[in-house]
């Protein structure tokens, strides 16, 4: 498969409104990747990370499935590979992006779907959306660092049987186990997560970057350590602003507190 056809398999649509679209585009084999396909996802990432146009992107699957995983036929492709090239690394890139990921997660979420589905930021799923991890049943050590995540914070006893039963976690159980923000029905994921999408870029862009980067790096940490990070950065962002960015946030938040309370 060459690098043209990776890109016609992940596609890329840039709005007008700010919001980027990446669809794994490969329905008939229930959207599973390739080593190009890979590659290629990870350059999509990189690429609307120094898009200044965009500012949040959505990323969902066509057809039946999110993704079903690693192509089996092209897995000694993908894992014999360099597998420390970080360029070409999605949850690397992810994880590396600057800007929210919110993920419309439709049908099976398998493997390397289910590792993609947890770098993203926010989760939408679909009623019969299934999440399946098969590592174990497989004999693949994929080692992008979502299990020591989803441990962190979903908790031990989760991520142990996620990743030693192999069992399907249906939406309903991923919602309260936490894994996922919202559970809608099958032909609303896509439009739910571009409206949590176009509702976060209502916010400062700046302001909504930095607290990304803030959440997500204090992941990594003991609550204390993340509490010291996000001091730190806020020390920072305010000793780096000048007088009138003072005063034009007192103007704003004054205007703001004289207008009548939301009904919400």
């Amino acid at each position: 498969m060459d690098s043209v056809l990776a890109q016609e398999l992940i596609v890329v649509e840039r709005a007008t409104d700010g919001v980027a679209v990446i669809t794994i585009n490969r329905p008939a084999s229930l959207n599973s990747l390739t080593r190009p396909m890979i590659v290629s996802l990870a350059g999509a990432f990189r690429e609307l990370d120094a898009d200044p146009t965009v500012g949040a992107v959505v990323i969902t699957g066509k057809g039946r499935a999110f993704c079903s995983g690693v192509d089996l036929t092209a897995a000694q492709d993908v894992f014999k590979g360099d597998v420390k090239d970080e360029e070409s690394d999605p949850v690397i890139q992810m994880e590396r992006f600057r800007k929210p990921i919110i993920g419309a997660i439709n049908g099976y979420a398998v493997t390397a779907g289910f590792e993609i589905s947890l770098a993203c930021d926010i989760l939408v799923a679909g009623k019969d959306t299934k999440f399946i991890d098969t590592h174990a049943r497989f004999r693949v050590f994929y080692g992008e660092g979502n299990k020591q995540e989803m441990s962190d914070a979903r908790g031990h006893v989760r991520a142990r049987e996620v990743s030693l039963s192999c069992m399907p976690i249906t939406a309903e159980m991923a919602e309260k186990w936490g894994l996922v923000n919202h559970v809608v029905e099958n032909g609303e994921v896509l439009k739910k997560a571009k409206e949590i999408a176009h509702a976060i870029l209502k916010n400062n862009r700046d302001m909504v970057f930095r607290y990304r980067s803030v959440i997500n790096d204090g992941f990594k940490m003991d609550l204390r350590h993340a509490g010291l990070l996000e001091k730190e950065r806020a020390h920072s962002y305010y000793d780096g602003m000048t007088k009138e960015q003072f005063s034009a946030m007192q103007k704003f938040i004054r205007n703001r507190s004289s207008k009548p309370p939301s009904k919400l």
